[in-house]
């Protein structure tokens, strides 16, 4: 789950920032491979490769508050990211390596951090990091490769702790240089990251759907608060219908995740004012299947894929992407397509204003009336939404359980 969040995070990267391509997956490898040179042992592996894949989890926060002329700094988008990546129940201490991923040995990193001052992991993420942006690695010569160790080698001591520049010079030869390009880093991923498998309870879940919901969130300054709304609805409708704390974990998850496509979507589509004409229509569909694809390969995740997946499609076939009809449409596939469309009927849209609970479910009857959408889960909304109208919903208490999802779910 966690490489199909940081590949959205580096189309988010590609599109805002200018950023190399699948940046994420080669600052990991490269980091693996150092680790390896270095010695370290599996548990620490595991830990600094999924803070790498995730380093920038706080980009999208970042992005928007800077567009929107609050001059965010990069203190907090270290910090942000780093306490984001302390959700996750790693089984060695995790703590500086993301927030100091901008530090220099000399001391002119975000903290003035010298080196020795920070751990080895974040040092290794940081070279990795500050060597992909300057020389997009995916694309570099084999013929610059040589000026390239030289600059690594005299920066040594000054941007890059001594021990990461030895590291890196050890394992970036020619043939790590073909493995980092576009056509071979998924393979190469695969390879190097190790796996790791995590016992997650049921508010460890909630805590990564959470970091999820705010990534797709703030993509669009106009959908802030949708993904983490819908999850909370499911998670209140799954309680309505009686639903054990596995299933409305899947739900709500599923519900976190049920946009993340749309991190592929150009900004300036999701925030068009007036209506989308026929061509961004059919770029803004294309999130759905990207969604499908992002968590079509991840292990037990069957169900909670399909919901996410199918919060576009209508009981009569006429929907997106697939083109679903009622007998392909299960309940709570039903329950995810009436949630998105309450909560973006209901929300502030650049092409249109905040509605209350009852001029919604005016929308909502009616495309339930027209077979579009399951008549029954539009009742029920009706009830259980009724009194958080014009308001957010909270997350509800949260059980501590152990073991509500199979163990690979968040395994790299």
């Amino acid at each position: 789950m966690i490489k199909a969040i940081a590949t959205a995070l580096d189309i988010v990267e590609g599109e805002l920032l200018g950023a190399s391509t699948h940046h994420g997956k080669r600052i990991a490898v490269l980091a693996a491979a150092m680790g390896i040179d270095l010695g370290l042992n599996k548990d620490h592996l595991s830990a600094m490769t999924t803070c790498a894949l995730f380093h920038d989890n706080a980009l999208t926060e970042h992005i928007l508050a800077e567009q929107e002329g609050d001059r965010p700094s990069m203190y907090l988008h270290c910090e942000r990211g780093q306490s984001n990546v302390e959700m996750l129940p790693f089984k060695v201490d995790v703590s500086g390596y993301i927030l100091y991923h901008h530090e220099c040995a000399d001391g002119n990193g975000v903290f003035g951090k010298k080196e020795g001052e920070y751990p080895l992991e974040a040092e290794l993420i940081a070279i990795s990091d500050m060597i992909d942006i300057d020389h997009h690695l995916q694309r570099l010569s084999f013929d610059t490769l040589p000026n390239l160790r030289s600059l690594i080698a005299d920066d040594a001591g000054k941007r890059f702790t001594k021990r990461a520049a030895r590291a890196l010079l050890s394992i970036l030869d020619e043939n790590m240089l073909f493995l980092l390009r576009d056509d071979r880093i998924a393979e190469t991923a695969e390879q190097v990251i190790p796996t790791f498998i995590l016992d997650l309870k049921v508010n460890e879940i909630i805590g990564i759907a959470e970091i999820i919901a705010r990534i797709i969130d703030y993509k669009s300054r106009f959908t802030r608060r949708h993904t983490s709304q819908i999850a909370n609805r499911a998670w209140l409708m799954g309680g309505y219908y009686g639903y054990d704390d596995a299933l409305r974990v899947q739900l709500y998850l599923a519900a976190a995740l049920h946009d993340l496509g749309k991190l592929a979507t150009p900004t300036h589509i999701l925030e068009k004012p007036g209506k989308l004409d026929q061509e961004e229509f059919a770029i803004i569909k294309e999130h759905v299947r990207h969604t499908y694809e992002l968590l079509k390969d991840i292990d037990g995740f069957e169900q909670i894929r399909d919901w996410a997946s199918n919060h576009h499609e209508k009981l009569d076939g006429t929907g997106y992407p697939f083109g679903k009809g009622a007998d392909a449409l299960d309940f709570n596939s039903r329950m995810m397509a009436c949630i998105d469309i309450y909560q973006a009927v209901s929300e502030s849209r650049p092409y249109h204003e905040q509605r209350g609970h009852p001029e919604t479910m005016v929308i909502l009857y009616d495309m339930a009336q027209k077979g579009f959408i399951d008549g029954t889960i539009v009742k029920d909304l009706d009830v259980v939404m009724a009194p958080y109208s014009n308001r957010d919903i909270p997350l509800l208490l949260v059980p501590v359980v152990p073991n509500v999802l199979a163990h690979s779910h968040v395994s790299n």
